[in-house]
């Protein structure tokens, strides 16, 4: 079972951006994600709206959205979504692009989305097999 649902993941994190398509290349930019790190990020996504907000992100694709969509979609507007955005941003989280004095877009930051699924699952059942041979 273990070996199915690692395969799984990988193959859904591969899909969602762990190859860079344009150049086919593997993404490796977090492979020691400290745990204070992970934590400050996970902090990030403490708010459901700003799961929301990254969840409308990451479903948008790597073109992102303008604030005025991901708003509309998200059902976060105005001065909630700019406060929950520089959060995100903060965290490394999201990326945005500013033209003067608007953001023109907003777009998931997929490797440091996908750090962060690693660093949950980088040990992943490891200790199994552990209580397998004390329970036998």
């Amino acid at each position: 079972m273990r070996s199915i649902i690692s395969t799984s993941f990988e193959i859904r994190l591969a899909r969602l951006s762990y190859f860079d398509n344009s150049r086919n290349m593997k993404i490796d930019s977090h492979p020691d994600l400290t745990l204070t790190t992970a934590a400050s990020k996970f902090a990030a996504l403490g708010s459901e709206q700003r799961l929301t907000v990254l969840n409308t992100l990451v479903r948008a694709g790597k073109d992102g959205l303008s604030t005025g969509a991901l708003g509309e979609r998200s059902g976060v507007t105005g001065s909630t979504l700019t406060h929950h955005l520089k959060i995100l941003t903060t965290a490394g989280l999201i990326r945005q692009v500013r033209r003067g004095r608007s953001i023109i877009c907003a777009a998931a930051d997929y490797a440091e989305v996908s750090a962060l699924s690693e660093f949950l699952l980088r040990q992943c059942c490891a200790d199994s097999a552990i209580e397998d041979t004390h329970n036998g």
